[in-house]
Formats: structure tokens, sequence, C-alpha cells
């Protein structure tokens, strides 16, 4: 067994859950955070071949998270795998539409909350002079599209950040990776997104074979796999039927 542990944020569902399930597989304990308490324990009981522990806790709350992060047992102090994947979008308003607790939400979840965790378990990376920071982006990050606004911004933060931390982590043998999905199923995000709609996060996919968890949570897994020295700076994951759109002009 893989004698390392991995942080994952949001893990409750979607990419962190399936994430969860990759690393159990291949020998990782974990520590699993998220608001809902009883998911997370339903997880910890599947991977029961694996040391699991449970931090429920909202990521935004920092005072909270920076307790429970001080107050680990032992076995799990030394996290050599931080996965930054609690995030949300809400809202497909245009700009001037749209309501701005949801984008202070977003900025709060997907910009200063992956920032305030990685800069609670970094040094300790660095002391121990190894580790990985693997953010979840998205290719929201990268290609715009209508009501994407905040929560695109915020993406391309994640991205900015990722690449920024393989610059002051130069010299080190701490890497940092960052992954960014596109048209994705099978998770809460469009439910959360339209405020619980079902048929408006239904629509999304409709005749689309959108990726699963499960793919980004193998790309997650083949990353960590790598050798020391070598160091997936970014992978961006498309399903078939979807590419970067073209400029487009409407009358």
């Amino acid at each position: 067994m893989i004698n390392k542990t991995a942080l994952i944020t949001g893990a409750s569902v979607g990419i962190g859950r399936a994430t969860a399930v990759a690393l159990a597989d291949a020998g990782f304990n974990l520590i699993l955070l998220a608001r809902r308490e009883e998911k997370l324990l339903e997880l910890a009981k599947e991977l029961s071949t694996v040391n699991t522990y449970v931090m429920a806790c909202d990521i935004n709350d920092h005072s909270e998270l920076e307790k429970q992060l001080n107050t680990l047992p032992r076995a799990f102090q030394t996290i050599d795998i931080l996965v930054n994947n609690a995030g949300l979008a809400l809202g497909l308003d245009s700009a001037n539409e749209t309501d701005w607790n949801d984008w202070q939400i977003m900025i709060e979840t997907n910009c200063l909350s992956l920032a305030f965790i990685t800069r609670q378990i970094l040094p300790g990376m660095v002391e121990q002079n190894s580790g990985h920071i693997i953010n979840i982006g998205s290719t929201a990050g990268s290609y715009q599209y209508r009501g994407g606004n905040v929560y695109g911004a915020s993406k391309a933060f994640v991205d900015q950040f990722s690449m920024n931390l393989l610059t002051d982590l130069l010299g080190t043998k701490v890497k940092a990776t960052l992954l960014t999905p596109g048209l994705l199923g099978d998770t809460e995000f469009s439910l959360v997104r339209f405020h619980g709609d079902d048929g408006k996060a239904e629509n999304v996919y409709q005749g689309h074979q959108a990726l699963k968890p499960e793919d980004v949570a193998e790309s997650v897994r083949w990353v960590v796999s790598q050798p020391e020295h070598v160091n997936i700076n970014r992978i961006e994951i498309m399903p078939t039927c979807q590419a970067p759109a073209g400029l487009a002009v409407k009358s």
C-alpha cells in the first residue's frame, strides 16, 4: 500500500467522490472534506480498504477549516496530495442582470477558499520537499460563453494561480497541476447553478454524452502516478461532443 495521504475538497459528490474512489484504488489514505457529513461517512464506509478521515466543514468557513486542519489525527497530519476540487457555478444570467450574491459566493468558493486551503497545506509540503497540489479548474476559464461572467473569471484565477505556484515552487520537489474539464454530467453542478431547477439542469446535457466524474478522476490518478521528476502542468479534457467554439456573430 502507498503510505501517502490525499486531501480532497468537495469529496461528497461528483469529481471529488470519483477522485476519492480512484485514489483509494491506488492505495492512498484519504482526508475527505465537504459540508455533508452523512455523504462523507457513506463514502468512507465504501472505501474501507484504506484509512479515511472525514472533515465535515464548509470550505468558506476559514476559521473552522483552519481549526480542523490543525487538529488532524497524527496519522493524517502529513498531507502528500491536495486536490482542490470544491467549487461551483451559480446562475447563467447576463452580467447586468445577475444576482450579486451569486457572484460573491463563486469568488469566495472558487478563488478565496481554494487559495486559503492551499496556503494552509503548502508550507508543510515545502518543508518536507514533496507533495502535489492539483487544482480542478474549468474550460470556462479559457473559453468565454454568455452568462459565464464571474464563473469563468474565477476559473481563470485557478489557471493563473496554478501556473504561478509552479513558478514559486521551482527548486523544490513539490508539484502543481491544473485540470480543466469541459462539459461534465452525472454531478450536481448544473442543479446547483440553476438553484435546484431540475428541468434547466437536465436541458444542459440533453442529446449530449458529457464527461463523467470518473473521467476526470482517472486523470488525477494518472497525474499522481508520475515519477518524482515529472510534473504534468495542465490537462484540458472535453467530451467528443464539445470543442472550443469559434467566434459567433448575432444580428
